[in-house]
């Protein structure tokens, strides 16, 4: 994986990181996950991103450059990992939503709880930087030159497999059809509308 590859609207690079693997290295061990699920958000053109007001302390890794991740904390309860895409200095990153494990997976299981199901132990972005052992210190990690948590290609997935659709749980522009999945993978998430989310006409 290189910078090139990631330097591209979000909405463009999103579809292409399904089946590439983020590994984390760690002294318990190391995980290996293959994304199945993501989401592009598009910076200050997308009503739905954190960095549509402009940058920010918080979502100033949003802004570039490319390959660098962007991890947050969703409603004061999970981390969230989006891998930034396209210009420096201009905010653009894909969240990633679900994937499956390939590696480590009984240390995966160990973050996760001893009685999640395979299928289940990174479905979710909250699950997913769980199982992979991502939190706020990995905030800004180039994933490109890291030594313990890493972006690789994994297996090509065909055109085929890939569905579109809108975003999950999203308030604003909820509609827009920026969530790729891979089709009939047990690991991808269910879709479910905000209840805030806004209705034709402003509601």
């Amino acid at each position: 994986m290189n910078v090139t590859y990631l330097a591209h609207p979000a909405e463009k690079v999103a579809p292409k990181l399904l089946g590439a693997v983020l590994t984390h290295e760690t002294p318990e061990g190391t995980v290996s996950i293959a994304i199945t699920e993501t989401e592009a958000y598009s910076g200050t053109a997308d009503p739905a991103s954190h960095a549509y007001r402009g940058r920010t302390p918080r979502n100033a890794v949003m802004f570039g450059p490319a390959g660098h991740l962007y991890v947050y904390r969703s409603h004061g309860l999970h981390w969230c990992a989006n891998i930034v895409t396209g210009t420096d200095g201009i905010a653009s990153a894909v969240l990633i939503r679900a994937g499956r494990v390939v590696q480590g997976e009984d240390l995966a299981r160990e973050r996760r709880g001893a009685n999640v199901e395979s299928p289940r132990l990174a479905r979710g972005p909250g699950n997913f930087c769980q199982a992979l052992g991502i939190t706020a210190e990995h905030n800004g990690t180039n994933l490109l030159t890291s030594d313990s948590v890493a972006l690789s290609e994994g297996e090509p997935v065909p055109a085929a497999l890939i569905r579109v659709g809108p975003r999950v749980g999203v308030s604003r522009a909820h509609d827009w059809q920026y969530r790729f999945y891979l089709a009939g993978d047990p690991t991808v998430s269910a879709y479910r509308l905000s209840p805030r989310a806004e209705q034709p006409g402003g509601a």
